[in-house]
């Protein structure tokens, strides 16, 4: 079950969620701006202590309100599993996306089937265990959705993210107009189009995916805040997470290798933002790049 101060809400009727939707500034005049982290790809056990450790501080200093990470490489660098998803949890994040990595942990079927604080790329063909989307109620402000899509270029084929971000878009907005969406793609292309096409619709845009953490955030016209990647969560040290030498004699030979999660330099990378929370449109957002000072488990 979602932990207290979150929870999902199901309106079964559109009028019923557009009466809400109207009453919001009634409701929470004067309750502030929503603040939100975003954490980048959590890699590996060393992803996840970083979380452990580091989620409690940015939550006091930030004065979040809530806290979304993308746990798709969570399980030894490579999925995610209902073990690694509960530690992540605990640690104080709200809710979790995922990618193309969503099917290397065979335990994941049961993350899909039961958890509602976990969501799987929306644009998976129909009859596809998850969700792709959620509305929470964040503790004395505004609901708040997250989307989850997946995108195309120079990744597994699905379904048009385009069109299923315009339709899941209009839906959500029935009940609020505080979205995030996490775009999980390789081709910055792609994620500046689709946050082009969505600006003033939702409140953030922020790509995942590359692991390499991108220096163009910024608010677009409308007010979608834009970041094309957020980076990892884990050893930098690495190539992207893993160990050095196996991926350069991959490279170098072009056997197979295996590629271990790295251990050292741990930062947890993301974005905090700040959305006004009668409008949804985001006031900042600031990149972050926090590292883990203590080796302590």
């Amino acid at each position: 079950m979602p932990p207290p101060g979150i929870y999902v809400l199901r309106f079964t009727h559109d009028a019923c969620a557009s009466r809400f939707h109207s009453t919001v500034s009634r409701l929470f005049p004067t309750v502030g701006p929503v603040k939100l982290l975003f954490i980048g790809d959590i890699v590996g056990e060393p992803g996840r202590r970083a979380v452990r450790q580091l989620v409690p501080q940015l939550r006091q200093r930030h004065e979040l309100d809530v806290v979304i990470a993308n746990g798709e490489n969570s399980a030894g660098g490579s999925g995610i599993t209902p073990n690694t998803a509960e530690e992540i949890f605990s640690a104080g994040v709200d809710i979790m996306t995922s990618g193309d990595h969503l099917w290397d942990q065979k335990e994941v079927i049961a993350l899909l089937e039961n958890e509602k604080r976990f969501l799987r790329p929306l644009n998976y063909p129909p009859g596809t265990p998850g969700q792709g989307s959620v509305i929470v109620q964040l503790s004395g402000k505004p609901p708040l959705a997250v989307l989850n899509l997946q995108g195309r270029t120079f990744m597994p084929v699905l379904e048009n993210p385009f069109l299923f971000a315009r339709a899941e878009v209009e839906r959500l907005r029935q009940t609020t107009n505080i979205i995030f969406v996490d775009l999980h793609a390789e081709a910055t292309s792609e994620k500046i189009s689709l946050a082009r096409m969505l600006d003033g619709l939702v409140s953030a845009v922020v790509g995942t995916h590359t692991h390499v953490q991108t220096a163009d955030e910024q608010i677009f016209p409308g007010g979608t805040a834009y970041l094309t990647d957020a980076g990892f969560t884990g050893p930098h040290e690495s190539v992207l997470g893993r160990e050095i030498e196996p991926v350069i004699k991959r490279f170098l030979t072009s056997q197979p290798q295996r590629f271990e999660v790295a251990k050292d330099r741990i930062l947890m990378q993301g974005a905090v933002i700040e959305i006004d929370e009668v409008n949804g449109k985001a006031a900042t957002i600031q990149r972050v790049s926090e590292r883990l000072t203590s080796n302590a488990q």
